[in-house]
């Protein structure tokens, strides 16, 4: 076979000229360039888990910080207002699901109940007009006879009455307010007979509950209208002062005690239109109260701030020193690196509990609970900081930009934060974040054991919280709840929100696509 090197002739009609615009060049980049904090923030949007939980962490903070200046009142917080502590343990409560009729987060619960202290609820409803029980009311009868009530109860109006001692200013207060408003704050019947200036309707147990018959009737139903010792048999319905002012003088419902010059009224008051009279609307708390009487959602707040406040402290501080600390050991090494190698040893040989309890026993006699928890945080805090930076610092004080940095003549100091920080700067910040929640959990601890006490009528922490509530976890679960869900989030975010911190600030992940 004959072989052939001729080269296909292409007719001319198939070229064309190629014009200068169409030609083929490398062209300049018209991006802008990226700066290290722009590329790291883009990275970490990319994390979608990273960006929840930093919003998840944002509305934390702003619930700290805004709850209490918003919602701030003087029975959130009070620990000496003894009337207000008579609203312990209301379960959480919302007037958009009451108004809406649903049995939900309507400040009540399911209970059963024997006969007597069932009777003890209805005599509050049918005094006051206020439905105790709310829905259907199931009965059981045991192989005794002994019958039983099962319904849901309302918390808030089973507070039912308070005796209360009155200046005559607060007495003739309630009394305007109760013509103004048409609901009744101060009800007849005192608990002791021989009492003539008052009058007295029915019988009353030491809490101020009307005592019912077997026919659900009041017991002992009798007025001394005209305080000649003749007792009438009927009830007058409401305040004969609201309903009858011109008969002020003549119905009672206080005991006058006193002289002239001191005088008082004891009255039996209904806690829950006395919180209408006092703070101007119906009590209803969005997670209810604790067992002080103390809002939950603004005391959760409080608390909340406080805890922040002092891990940020601690964290900041802690990360200043072990920084510097570590990033000398792991720079210079050698003898420098064994003798504060050794000074580590000694101080993290001290268990945290052991400082923090001498602490709270000798140093807070002089600077205060705060002031010597806060320095039990960063006496040994800042051990596990400087490690970190010191093994960053010996990974990469070798690398070859560091030897290029020093054959130019650049000094330690700025090799040391110029050149290798920054490399070190994404586990280090990682760290420095999570010592916020390990802060807040090592508070916890400490209070729940007793060691500190940091609950005052002006200050708490989410810590001090669970504490106070564990004793009701059974009884009053809401009382502990909310402080745990608040303190899982937070852990829980801020443990993705560092890792996106980590990625984000690593320089070898600059420039890589996902």
């Amino acid at each position: 076979m004959k072989k052939t090197n001729e080269i296909p002739k292409i007719p001319a009609e198939k070229f064309r000229f190629v014009g200068d615009e169409n030609r083929l060049h490398d062209r300049k980049f018209d991006t802008k360039e990226v700066s290290y904090l722009a590329d790291a923030f883009g990275r970490f949007c990319k994390n979608k888990s990273s960006v929840v939980a930093t919003i998840i962490i944002l509305l934390l903070v702003l619930y700290a910080m805004l709850v209490p200046i918003f919602c701030e009142t003087n029975y959130s917080k009070s620990l000496t207002d003894t009337t207000y502590l008579q609203y312990t343990k209301l379960l959480p409560k919302s007037s958009l699901f009451t108004n809406m009729g649903l049995y939900f987060w309507d400040g009540a619960s399911e209970q059963t109940l024997g006969e007597a202290n069932f009777q003890a609820l209805q005599a509050i409803g049918v005094e006051t007009g206020y439905d105790v029980v709310k829905g259907e009311v199931t009965t059981s009868t045991d192989e005794k006879g002994k019958v039983t009530y099962t319904s849901r109860v309302d918390s808030y109006i089973s507070n039912g009455f308070v005796y209360m001692t009155l200046t005559p200013q607060e007495y003739e207060s309630i009394q305007q307010w109760q013509l103004e408003n048409g609901k009744q704050v101060i009800y007849p019947a005192i608990t002791d007979k021989s009492q003539t200036d008052a009058n007295i309707w029915y019988e009353t147990n030491k809490k101020g509950v009307p005592q019912l018959d077997k026919e659900g009737n009041f017991q002992n139903i009798y007025r001394d209208s005209g305080n000649d010792g003749e007792y009438d048999s009927l009830r007058i319905e409401g305040d004969p002062g609201l309903e009858n002012p011109e008969a002020e003088d003549r119905y009672r419902y206080a005991t006058i005690t006193g002289d002239s010059n001191n005088v008082s009224y004891k009255c039996r008051i209904f806690k829950y239109t006395y919180f209408m009279y006092r703070y101007g609307a119906e009590p209803s708390f969005l997670l209810g109260t604790n067992a002080l009487g103390q809002d939950i959602l603004t005391r959760l707040a409080s608390g909340a701030r406080f805890s922040f406040v002092l891990a940020i402290c601690v964290s900041a501080i802690n990360l200043f020193i072990g920084a510097m600390y570590g990033a000398i050991e792991g720079y210079y090494g050698g003898a420098v690196d064994m003798v504060m190698e050794r000074i580590v040893d000694v101080l993290a040989r001290i268990p945290f509990m052991v400082v923090a309890t001498l602490f709270q026993l000798h140093l807070a006699k002089k600077v205060g609970v705060v002031p010597s928890l806060f320095f039990a945080f960063i006496l040994t805090g800042w051990i596990g900081m400087a490690a970190t930076t010191r093994m960053q610092f010996y990974r990469f004080k070798g690398q070859e930009y560091v030897l290029a940095a020093r054959t130019l003549g650049a000094k330690d100091r700025r090799i040391m934060f110029r050149h290798i920080f920054p490399n070190s700067l994404g586990t280090i910040v990682t760290t420095s974040v999570l010592v916020i929640p390990s802060v807040i959990f090592s508070e916890s601890s400490l209070t729940y054991l007793g060691i500190v006490n940091l609950e005052s009528s002006t200050m708490t922490s989410v810590g001090t919280m669970l504490a106070n509530g564990r004793q009701y976890l059974s009884s009053y679960p809401h009382i502990i709840l909310f402080p745990s869900i608040f303190i899982s989030l937070l852990m829980i975010s801020f443990n993705l929100f560092g890792n996106g911190l980590r990625d984000a600030f690593n320089p070898s992940l600059r420039g890589v696509e996902e």
